[in-house]
């Protein structure tokens, strides 16, 4: 075999190779960056069902005719704002997710602070809608939760992989971006004080 045919076949070889490891990282990139997007619906599955359950809330606390009026409307403007807020799962970036996340703590937290103020009022107490709310708050706080723990671990197995040589030439070839991470909000590291949120402060 000659020289230059042996050459020209080693150039060839080496070309299927990179586009054969081209085509590998591209699938694996599109698949893991399906599976971000996927835990990203149910992040908003979960804050969804949060905001569902919120919508006879009002009704019900509005039943009790002294209760605090300003702590509802802080709840239902804190809703508004939150389900104003819809984020593009493949374009999540730090800010857009900072955005979203302040909002969604802004009505956990006037959530938080209705349920604790509702304890002073018998009345409302004594309402089997309010109690039912009242057993479903905890799951609901906690399977959000959860559902960001999983965002996290899913973006950070695809910011990983796309971050590694060479892995990281061709997602800058294919435009394939980090994606964000959910943070703690500040304050996060200290247990609510319930004397407070009752007293509104």
């Amino acid at each position: 075999m000659k020289k230059g045919t042996i050459i020209l076949l080693v150039i060839v070889g080496i070309f299927l190779l990179i586009g054969f490891n081209g085509c590998n990282s591209y699938n694996a990139m599109v698949t893991m960056d399906e599976g971000v997007t996927a835990q990203w619906k149910q992040v908003e599955v979960a804050y969804q069902a949060r905001m569902d359950k919120t919508k006879n809330l009002f009704e019900i606390v509005q039943s009790a005719a002294d209760f605090e009026k300003g702590t509802l409307k802080e709840v239902m403007e804190a809703r508004s704002k939150a389900t104003s807020i819809t984020i593009d799962p493949s374009h999540i970036t730090p800010e857009k997710l900072a955005e979203f996340e302040k909002a969604q703590s802004a009505f956990g937290s006037s959530l938080g602070r209705l349920m604790a103020v509702a304890e002073n009022y018998p009345q409302l107490q004594s309402v089997g809608a309010f109690r039912d709310f009242q057993a479903q708050y905890e799951g609901m706080e906690n399977r959000i939760a959860t559902e960001r723990r999983r965002f996290n671990e899913t973006a950070q197995e695809f910011n990983t992989y796309i971050r590694r040589f060479p892995k990281n030439i061709w997602a800058g070839m294919f435009r394939f971006d980090k994606r964000a991470y959910f943070e703690a909000q500040e304050g996060a590291d200290k247990a609510p004080d319930i004397k407070s949120m009752r007293e509104g402060k």
